[in-house]
């Protein structure tokens, strides 16, 4: 079956909580181009967002409001009656939650409560999916690959908050067994890329500012290992995985990452500069603070997502990287519309998918 068939002939529409932000609004552009119907509530974008370049206010039926407004929440569900849920909303910076640890609980973890206890409230709602991250794992830096199983263990106030949703969903899946309700899965991926991330402390955003503004880039632990993945395949890992527990639930949980193994940071700053040369230019920091705590090495062996769901890559690390900055350099130096290079990447990745 195509992807995002079976959402397609579901009644009601898909309701994607965060769709602003970066993920959301590919995940909009994504679900626009395979015909299911979406709905969104999350927060406004903050400034120079894909979802403000891309002008998607208005694109799809919305409310700009907070996750943590039980009241406005369940009103917007009510009106549009979703079939299906994917739960993006987040506070999703490691850094940020250093300086708001209490606002990152709250819409984190009490956000993913407001989510679960209303749609158990609602018999036309099937299958929900919870985005977490892959820093809800014990990380002993040891570069072995995590799997779904693995024991969960947050340091920083964000991975610590995404360990709590996990338990949150853990608990609702167990109210469903017990009592009825929808399916319920959590979705680990991170270290997303692709066009149009802008946010603060993320090295893909930090070199694209640093080249736009002709001033030096300050890159951290260069060596430290990542799952780098371009945005659109665990999107369409959701949309497998969300598709799928229609149905059945198979597990309760599914890691989407890279096949090969991570990608150092310092290799990620070397495609940049083979595609910006002299415009690019680096400094190397004398980490301080909170930096020091982030993890050296981080992989995730995703089988369980294959074998269950049939879900693979369709882009490895270096052509996520390589598409992510080129989809800024046609921006940047062509002046391209983030509309039709968004959904450019998506047609040819549809086709890669389909073995076109």
């Amino acid at each position: 079956m195509p992807l995002g068939q079976r959402l397609s002939e579901l009644p009601g529409p898909l309701l994607l909580t965060g769709h602003t932000g970066f993920k959301g609004t590919w995940m909009t552009f994504l679900l626009e181009q395979l015909n299911v119907p979406v709905v969104g509530y999350s927060l406004p974008a903050y400034n120079d967002s894909l979802y403000e370049r891309a002008k998607r206010i208005g694109a799809i039926p919305e409310v700009l409001a907070d996750i943590c407004d039980y009241g406005a929440l369940e009103r917007f569900i009510d009106l549009h009656k979703p079939s299906t849920i994917i739960h993006m909303a987040a506070q999703s910076l490691v850094l940020k939650s250093y300086k708001y640890p209490r606002e990152t609980f709250n819409v984190n973890v009490m956000g993913t409560v407001n989510i679960l206890d209303i749609a158990f409230k609602k018999d036309y709602i099937k299958a929900i999916i919870i985005v977490t991250t892959d820093k809800v794992y014990r990380n002993d830096n040891f570069g072995r690959a995590f799997v779904e199983s693995d024991p969960l263990e947050g340091k920083d106030p964000y991975s610590a908050s995404k360990v709590g949703t996990e338990a949150v969903v853990a608990a609702w899946q167990h109210v469903a067994k017990v009592s009825g309700g929808p399916r319920i899965v959590s979705v680990r991926a991170g270290n997303v890329i692709g066009g149009g991330d802008f946010a603060e402390n993320r090295i893909v955003p930090d070199i694209i500012r640093g080249v736009m503004a002709a001033n030096p880039v300050n890159i951290r632990n260069p060596n430290s290992e990542r799952p780098w993945q371009h945005v659109l395949d665990p999107l369409a890992g959701y949309i497998v995985c969300l598709e799928s527990i229609i149905d059945v639930q198979k597990s309760d949980s599914f890691n989407f990452g890279p096949i090969e193994p991570s990608i150092r940071v310092q290799d990620v700053v070397t495609q940049a500069e083979k595609l910006y040369g002299d415009r690019l230019k680096t400094n190397y920091e004398n980490l301080k603070g909170p930096y020091i705590l982030e993890s050296q090495a981080l992989n995730l062996d995703s089988t369980l997502a294959t074998r269950y769901l049939g879900w693979t890559p369709v882009w490895n690390q270096s052509t996520a990287i390589e598409k992510t900055f080129l989809w800024w350099k046609k921006l940047i130096d062509l002046n391209e519309s983030p509309i039709k290079l968004c959904n450019l990447d998506i047609e040819l990745f549809l086709m890669n998918m389909n073995g076109s």
